[in-house]
């Protein structure tokens, strides 16, 4: 399958928002997810896979509970909102590293540290369980898999990247991805009514002859 970047990122908002989240979160995580597909990284089964797992029933209890470090929730720690908090706290990062324990799908936390780079104009590593990405807020040097949940998420300065992942002008999503996506953004929709299926009859409701 294979969608343009702009049909990737207004299901993806529509997914985010038919879960529960705010229509901001839905923006920045339609971006974010653009942003992985761009980057050759499954984007959209990242995204997929976070909504499944049904956050918005307690968000609270998924986001950041202080912004001393580490970061840590209740319960598994959202990207969505812990991304939100990164955003808010680039400074920190200009003293300290920022640790983040417990975060599910970690890979939706890369397009806020990318931004979080061009904005301090210095290269980051973001250390997942272990697996370094590196990224100067253009290029991005990562694996082409990250795990689902890490223990352990750092982000802080470092040396610019050594290599570039190649960029992408299309997504290519895996079909039951798509499907779960479609499943999320279904639920914007307004139902029918009985007069929006009558003006929808068009003509075939009245005699012109």
């Amino acid at each position: 399958m294979s969608f343009s970047l702009n049909e990737m990122e207004a299901t993806a908002k529509r997914a985010t928002r038919g879960a529960g989240y705010s229509w901001g979160q839905a923006e920045e995580a339609s971006k974010a997810t653009r942003w992985l597909c761009m980057q050759g990284l499954d984007g959209a089964g990242t995204l997929a896979r976070l909504l499944e797992r049904g956050l918005t029933l307690n968000l609270a209890a998924h986001r950041p509970s202080q912004i001393e470090c580490p970061w840590n929730a209740e319960d598994d720690l959202c990207p969505l909102s812990a991304g939100s908090l990164l955003s808010d706290s680039v400074h920190l990062l200009k003293t300290n590293p920022i640790e983040m324990q417990n975060v599910t799908m970690p890979a939706l936390l890369l397009p806020f540290v990318s931004n979080a780079a061009r904005l301090l104009q210095e290269a980051l590593t973001v250390e997942i369980d272990g697996v370094q990405v590196v990224t100067d807020g253009d290029r991005l040097m990562a694996p082409d898999t990250l795990p689902d949940t890490a223990q352990r998420v750092v982000v802080s300065r470092s040396a610019s990247p050594e290599g570039s992942r190649m960029r992408h002008t299309r997504a290519y999503p895996a079909p039951e991805d798509w499907d779960v996506l479609n499943h999320f953004a279904h639920r914007t929709y307004a139902p029918a009514t009985e007069e929006s299926r009558l003006l929808g009859a068009g003509a075939g409701l009245s005699d012109n002859d």
